[in-house]
């Protein structure tokens, strides 16, 4: 979803912008919402039989810039910048390579690649390690959010129907292995029988919304059988994030490898006190001066983590204003995509 959301900034910033995508698909929907003028193809193997209409919209839009974000996508751009040499190609590796992409394939593919961003520091080294590339067409573009969707407290507890002298705990994102459910779900049992909190887990609950279903109902089962059917609430895929964020108190984030933690700097520019994994990209993102750190393997750590923070509501507010002020500084939406501009226009 990452084109939609910085496809307003780049309007902004004078750019214009074409989608290429699944027809019906989200990520349609979400571009056609953001502006874009949108070429679609009915599926990703039926892509290849589009290239000449394709490239007849190139040509028909005078478009100079390629950016696709799935390695599947890569199979069509690199065959647009083969007919069409004068466009530049970049690919975003969003979650970093683990496995050694040499091969003669990946060779060829990735020489049309004019470069690859890695959105974090622990993604931009397995790249180097993995991709076919020298390091100087390898370049680190972290993420960016808009600083003003998180700019006042839009929603509060009494509105989403939790009582508000609660300490809210929320795990936002998708709920899928490796996102540390579990761990979050076992820690928060130890916690129960102090009765100052209320957790809420938001995220899709169903396929289409990006969840997988059975990981889905073991989680349910597990909090039940852990007795947390009155203190864990699946509030499911909502549109309204960052206003729910707003209305938190302690926002976890439990993921053992995450590639950078845009859900982080969310929750961060929300004004939250996060507790994330040491583990991924989350240490480039917090410290003990915006944020508490939790081996994602540890229960007792994410007990600690969050009793340190339950009752401590001036901790909280300062971590969360600490946060916030980073982010300001150094995430934001119109820096990032300032940013990639810069590298659009590079030779």
């Amino acid at each position: 979803m990452y084109p939609s959301r910085i496809m307003p900034e780049l309007y902004r910033q004078g750019v214009t912008n074409h989608g290429v995508a699944i027809k019906g698909s989200r990520v349609a929907t979400s571009m056609m919402e953001a502006g874009a003028q949108l070429f679609t193809v009915p599926s990703p193997t039926r892509a290849i039989y589009s290239l000449p209409r394709l490239l007849s919209y190139i040509d028909a839009h005078a478009i100079e810039i390629l950016h696709c974000h799935k390695s599947s996508d890569l199979r069509v751009a690199f065959l647009l910048k083969l007919f069409r040499p004068g466009l530049k190609l970049f690919f975003t590796e969003h979650m970093g390579v683990t496995r050694s992409k040499k091969g003669l394939y990946h060779r060829f593919a990735y020489s049309q690649v004019t470069r690859v961003f890695s959105i974090s520091q622990a993604t931009y080294q397995r790249n180097l390690r993995a991709l076919p590339l020298p390091s100087e067409r390898i370049h680190c573009l972290g993420l960016g959010v808009d600083l003003g969707t998180y700019s006042a407290a839009l929603i509060s507890k009494a509105e989403l129907g939790l009582p508000e002298n609660r300490c809210l705990i929320a795990l936002p994102g998708r709920i899928t292995p490796g996102k540390g459910h579990e761990v979050w779900l076992d820690a928060l049992a130890m916690l129960k029988q102090t009765t100052s909190w209320h957790a809420l887990v938001i995220g899709g609950l169903n396929a289409a919304e990006g969840a997988d279903e059975l990981f889905v109902a073991e989680i349910k089962k597990k909090a039940a059988h852990l007795g947390l059917e009155d203190r864990v609430s699946f509030l499911g895929f909502r549109r309204d994030v960052p206003m729910l964020l707003q209305a938190m108190d302690i926002v976890c984030i439990p993921s053992r490898n995450e590639a950078f933690g845009l859900t982080v700097i969310e929750s961060m520019a929300a004004g939250c006190a996060v507790v994330g994994a040491n583990s991924g990209a989350i240490p480039e993102l917090i410290d003990a001066e915006r944020g508490r750190l939790a081996d994602p393997l540890s229960v007792t750590e994410w007990v600690a983590a969050i009793s340190e923070l339950l009752n401590a509501p001036a901790l909280r507010s300062k971590l969360g204003e600490q946060a916030r002020q980073w982010v300001a500084e150094n995430m934001t939406l119109d820096v990032h995509v300032s940013n990639l501009l810069r590298e659009y226009r590079q030779d």
